[in-house]
């Protein structure tokens, strides 16, 4: 599939992915605020625009790579903007981080004049956007989706419809909050263990032995969508008993344990409720409920993604 592809936004991923869909043998026009960066794509063949305006009048399918909703917002909907030049029935991807509302509201935009905006936010960082070993999550058409699939393939290995528009910005937020909210916690914990005696690499090398550090992040996340507490695999009453040993070190040694206090709050809460003897997980049943959703998924479609995990 050689379609003309335009790329705006070439810093630190959006330069390497531009890149790859040159050597992908995309014809590609380019444009940045900079135009010292784009320098190396255009000595491979890449064509400079002087506005969005023109790169969307040069493509069929678009991507920008920006910085956040404010930058998207201007090149997509300002003077000289991509919508007043989009080709109708065209494409545009937003491969950045950006939000759910601004993307809808930029979709009817778009839909107005004939064509199609798409949020694709990437993960995978420079290393990835280099190596082409990027997750796309892409919320919009899924026709359109479809239909540029095989671009998509030539910038990122793992790209994954989520849903209707905003979709992947919703799935982008959500891994870059629990990446955020992990590492928080295993700086308190990690500290803790620090302070109470343990060198930090030889803390670091005994517990990515344990069960948690031996499986990938989301892997135990799949009982809680499956709903599945019984048996227990490790009981709840038996984490509450470790995190509250775990915490009460934290106060002899005066560590902070803002986010495990938080968590013994939470799992105390959940033995309250007679649900000891359940699966530890059986916690997060809690914050379904304030939230007002459920979380479980029929048996039938968490097999397949249970074989892949383990494959």
């Amino acid at each position: 599939m050689k379609v003309d592809v335009g790329f705006i936004g070439l810093g630190i991923m959006g330069g390497p992915i531009a890149a790859n869909l040159r050597k992908a043998g995309y014809p590609l026009i380019v444009h940045d605020i900079d135009r010292a960066l784009a320098a190396p794509l255009i000595a491979a063949g890449a064509i400079w625009a002087d506005t969005p305006l023109q790169v969307a009048a040069g493509a069929e399918i678009v991507f920008t790579s920006l910085p956040g909703p404010i930058e998207v917002e201007a090149v997509a909907l300002g003077v000289d903007g991509l919508l007043a030049g989009m080709r109708p029935n065209g494409a545009y991807f937003d491969l950045s981080t950006n939000s759910p509302t601004l993307v809808r509201r930029i979709s009817v935009a778009f839909a107005e004049r004939g064509t199609h905006m798409l949020d694709a936010p990437v993960s995978g960082e420079k290393k990835g956007a280099i190596s082409g070993k990027l997750a796309i999550w892409v919320g919009g058409d899924k026709a359109v989706f479809d239909r540029y699939k095989p671009v998509l393939d030539a910038i990122g290995d793992q790209a994954h419809y989520c849903g209707a528009i905003g979709a992947g910005s919703i799935a982008k937020l959500v891994h870059n909050l629990s990446s955020a909210c992990i590492q928080t916690s295993l700086a308190e914990t990690f500290t803790l263990g620090v302070k109470a005696g343990l060198e930090p690499l030889a803390l670091f090398e005994a517990v990515q032995q344990g069960a948690l550090g031996r499986r990938r992040t989301f892997d135990g996340f799949i009982n809680v969508l499956a709903n599945k507490f019984d048996p227990p695999s490790f009981a709840l009453r038996l984490q509450h008993k470790d995190v509250s040993l775990a915490t009460a070190l934290g106060r002899e040694l005066g560590v902070p344990m803002r986010m495990s206090s938080l968590a013994l709050e939470e799992i105390t809460e959940a033995l309250a409720r007679g649900w000891g003897g359940r699966g530890s997980p059986v916690s997060t049943l809690l914050q379904q409920e304030r939230a007002g959703v459920s979380l479980a998924v029929d048996e039938d479609r968490l097999e397949p993604l249970r074989k892949s995990r383990n494959a």
